[in-house]
């Protein structure tokens, strides 16, 4: 038995969560299903029970601009990801890749891989479509804070620096047809939407591991790019929400497509948007 045991324990793989948010939460469930050993974080006392309750290995993880406080056994592990968005509207924005310099340089000699969970929020809506090989130009704070962290991420692991950026996600508890309900002469109603569902979000994710396809940046979007006002009006029908009315025009917009998601991972998307 014991024979057994240290054959299983080395083919294991040990992944780490910081963040067991919408998205962390949901990608530690699947990986626990998949049999890996999942370590999750969380900034919150009372989150740990729940964790320990999905079989996730529960941390208190705290961090600031400054310092990180952890137990330093949650950033041993064969892979770690970095889930922790920036809060918008937030006077905590500014100090996102501060945060995410002091997870790093904490996690730099511990983690055998690092993902770091970003945004397409990177790409302006600059009339155009846009993939990995695209100029990051963010036009809004939040996607000037995450193209920050993900420039200080480069510079801390230069030769295995893996990004992930998601599109908008929906789910479960992210329900489209909330978005725009019942609201009228919303602008830019024909310009395509960029979206994933977490289903789809959490896919990619595994495909890395299963690949093991690091040191490479990932747009996470669907390859189906309906209008704006044609989503989210179907969104809204079909889950008997009243319907919004938008403005048929297509100024400020732009389409994410991925070069890499296919051509490393292979990846096929579930859920059509």
């Amino acid at each position: 038995m014991i024979q057994d045991n240290t054959k299983y324990e080395s083919n294991v793989k040990n992944i780490s969560i910081l963040g067991c948010g919408w998205f962390g939460l949901a990608l530690a469930k699947k990986l626990i299903g998949l049999n890996y050993v999942v370590k999750g974080s969380t900034t919150s006392q009372d989150k740990l029970t729940m964790l320990e309750a999905e079989n996730i290995q529960p941390f208190l993880v705290d961090f600031t601009a400054e310092s990180v406080k952890a137990d330093p056994a949650f950033f041993e592990a064969d892979t770690l990801f970095i889930c922790i968005p920036p809060k918008r509207n937030s006077t905590e924005l500014p100090d996102y890749p501060n945060k995410i310099n002091s997870i790093l340089t904490f996690a730099k000699d511990k983690s055998k891989h690092v993902v770091l969970i970003s945004s397409t929020s990177v790409y302006a809506d600059e009339k155009k479509t846009v993939n990995e090989t695209s100029k990051p130009n963010p036009d809004t704070d939040s996607g000037r804070v995450v193209l920050a962290a993900e420039i200080l991420f480069k510079e801390l692991f230069p030769e295995n620096c893996t990004v992930i950026r998601f599109a908008g996600l929906i789910g479960p508890d992210r329900n489209p047809g909330r978005f725009f309900a019942g609201k009228n002469n919303i602008p830019n109603g024909l310009v395509p939407v960029n979206l994933i569902h977490q289903t789809d979000a959490v896919g990619i994710a595994v495909k890395l591991l299963e690949k093991q396809a690091f040191g490479r940046t990932y747009n996470a979007c669907s390859p189906n790019h309906p209008a704006k006002m044609d989503f989210y009006t179907y969104a809204a029908k079909t889950t008997g929400l009243v319907v919004p009315e938008f403005i048929s025009e297509k100024k400020d917009w732009k389409i994410v497509e991925s070069i890499n998601v296919p051509e490393f991972l292979g990846y096929e998307f579930e859920v059509v948007i």
